[in-house]
């Protein structure tokens, strides 16, 4: 019985080994470390995406509307009797004025002195020599004297010599020159009404008349 249990013992040893040769090696495949580290790279939350999307949406900045105008007229009422053309025509329409930089004067000036009383004096003294000049009353060079305002620079480089040659330090300052022209405002929720043909009757009743695209805005309102 001994050898027989021994025979068995040995047997299965060997069936052991025949087998675990005869069985596939199974091999476990393991992602580079770096193909994990970009699959988290491209893995947002919802919220962030959202946070991203309301980010863009406010960095967008708003389109501007632009209405169509017509004028160019140096006095309001004439830009008013084509607001009063298009209102009876149902087109929603406003006279807005609009100023524009037309040129520079040179203003000739000396500068405000310790008090009025001063400059009072001085005045005098200035009419006395027979040089034309006013007190300021206003604004920052209030109680100052005014020598002039002159369309040309030769011109106020001119009065300024005279006054240093008779003792005074006059002052120089540049004023932008303003044109004020009215314009008609047609709404753009009626520019579809204003087509060409109407724009064609316009022009020939109201001479000079102008069109314009503008930012609804852009100008002051009358």
């Amino acid at each position: 019985m001994r050898w027989m249990f021994l025979w068995l013992v040995v047997l299965n040893l060997f069936y052991y080994v025949w087998h675990q040769q005869r069985a596939p090696l199974r091999v476990t495949e393991i992602a580079p470390l770096s193909m994990v580290q970009d699959a988290k790279r491209d893995i947002r939350l919802l919220s962030e995406s959202n946070e991203a999307s309301r980010r863009n949406v406010a960095a967008t900045p708003p389109v501007e509307a632009v209405c169509l105008f017509l004028g160019g007229f140096e006095v309001a009422e004439d830009a008013a009797s084509v607001e009063q053309r298009l209102l009876s025509l149902d087109i929603q329409s406003r006279v807005q004025s609009m100023d524009a930089a037309a040129g520079i004067d040179y203003w000739v000036y000396l500068p405000p002195l310790a008090s009025r009383q001063a400059s009072l004096r001085q005045l005098r003294e200035l009419q006395a020599r027979k040089i034309d000049s006013y007190i300021i009353t206003q604004g920052d060079l209030a109680n100052g004297i005014s020598l002039g305002i002159f369309p040309r620079s030769d011109s106020a480089q001119s009065v300024m010599q005279r006054l240093r040659d008779a003792g005074y330090m006059p002052s120089l300052r540049e004023l932008t020159r303003a044109h004020r022209s009215f314009w008609v405002r047609i709404s753009p929720e009626s520019r579809r009404l204003a087509d060409d043909s109407l724009l064609q009757r316009l022009a020939v009743d109201f001479k000079g008349l102008e069109q314009q695209l503008m930012p609804c805005e852009g100008v002051a309102s009358q």
